[in-house]
């Protein structure tokens, strides 16, 4: 594919706005996402409370993301998508100020952290949402694929960063710094031309929630890249919450360590994010689904016997690239299927199924990690990906 279909996009002056803000904005939360984790197994010298913390900062999408996919189908999304970019960096600045002023304790972590969640639960359904306003049908996969790779790219710089920030000057800078980057996606949404008119299910109620779901049930094709999502954000994507015990206890590191080790799964993300932008269409996402899933638990199940740290950076970014291929495909597949006026709320059981069901895992896999140890709760994790994404290849609908 030539270099202007891969950046096809980006031919779009708000996409391109919203890309360039996103990709600042979101290496500042993975500075915070790593140096929250950092803090927490700093002051409690716990996995189970790195898995507390983490579930209370998804646990809001869980009970309320169907929700905020409802009001991204009633409200101008644009709107709803600054609103929860403004609460987020006030969350940011007050988690910097606690750090920075010595009062930080893990209840306040705890209680921030839930609060971000709620804005999540409403921010993920417009910012899906939101993407297909920005460029016609055609360059649609390109877009979401872009804006994946904008979140990977982040997540291979991001951690990298908070490594030497939180090394050199303290947690509470690299929360400073999150809070400051909000400023990049927010002045580019308020650039943006004429807002778009409202979107189609606005006369809709709570009643019209259960018509997404009932679409999405009833199209094989989107209930079977769900249920993978599902299985991905259960068991798969919850072995990087028990990375700050691989830096400090198996490879004997410190910040610095953690940063490498999720900047290296972080690498092998972005490298997909990118593949991807290269598809010209939607075609063979569904197979490349699930062969991404046999793949990352075969890696993770090798990743938990590694004992040293060079072995460990390479067979993460394996793990990142199947993950975010599996996420990015089942993403595209499912945007392409579903009408303009159910987006909302379909994209909203994304979002549910991706990032919501993130915090039983989570809780799961520091609870595994306290009692087995982090190498055991990675293989068993890994195992039961394999398992579930050689289940997938043999059902799921062609």
């Amino acid at each position: 594919m030539s270099r202007w279909n891969f950046l096809s996009s980006l031919r779009h002056r708000d996409f391109r706005l919203y890309y360039v803000g996103q990709l600042v904005s979101l290496n500042g939360t993975w500075m915070q996402t790593v140096a929250q984790s950092w803090l927490v197994y700093r002051l409690t010298d716990s996995s189970f409370m790195l898995g507390l913390v983490a579930f209370l900062a998804m646990l809001p999408v869980l009970l309320f993301g169907l929700l905020g996919g409802l009001l991204a189908d009633r409200l101008p999304r644009r709107r709803l998508f600054l609103v929860a970019q403004a609460l987020a960096m006030a969350q940011a600045l007050v988690l910097a100020t606690l750090a920075l002023g010595g009062w930080i304790e893990v209840w306040h972590v705890m209680v921030l952290a839930l609060l971000l969640g709620l804005v999540h639960a409403f921010e993920m359904p417009a910012r899906h949402t939101f993407i297909a306003e920005l460029v016609p049908r055609e360059d649609l996969p390109n877009a979401i694929a872009l804006n994946s790779s904008a979140f990977n790219i982040a997540r291979f710089v991001g951690p990298t960063l908070a490594g030497w920030v939180v090394a050199g000057f303290g947690e509470g800078t690299a929360f400073a710094v999150n809070a400051v980057t909000f400023l990049a996606v927010m002045g580019a949404i308020q650039r943006m031309n004429n807002p778009p008119p409202l979107p189609d299910g606005r006369e809709g109620g709570p009643g019209r929630l259960a018509e997404g779901l009932r679409f999405a049930w009833g199209a094989p094709v989107i209930r079977s890249a769900l249920g993978m999502v599902g299985l991905t954000s259960l068991l798969g994507s919850s072995y990087a919450i028990l990375m700050p015990v691989f830096a400090r206890e198996i490879f004997a590191g410190g910040a610095g360590t953690l940063g490498l080790l999720l900047g290296s799964a972080g690498a092998g993300a972005m490298l997909a994010a990118l593949r991807l932008a290269q598809r010209a269409s939607g075609s063979g996402l569904d197979r490349l689904i699930g062969h991404s899933g046999v793949v990352a638990g075969v890696f993770m199940l090798l990743f938990a016997g590694a004992r040293h740290l060079g072995l460990a950076l390479v067979l993460l970014p394996v793990i990142g690239f199947c993950f975010t291929s599996l996420v990015a495909s089942a993403n595209t597949l499912i945007q392409l299927e579903v009408p303009n006026r159910l987006r909302g709320r379909v994209m909203s059981l994304f979002s549910v199924t991706f990032i919501g069901l993130t915090p039983l895992g989570n809780l799961v896999a520091g609870t595994l990690g306290h009692w087995l140890g982090a190498p055991l709760t990675v293989a068993l994790f890994g195992g039961a990906c394999l398992a579930g994404a050689l289940a997938y290849l043999a059902a799921a609908p062609r």
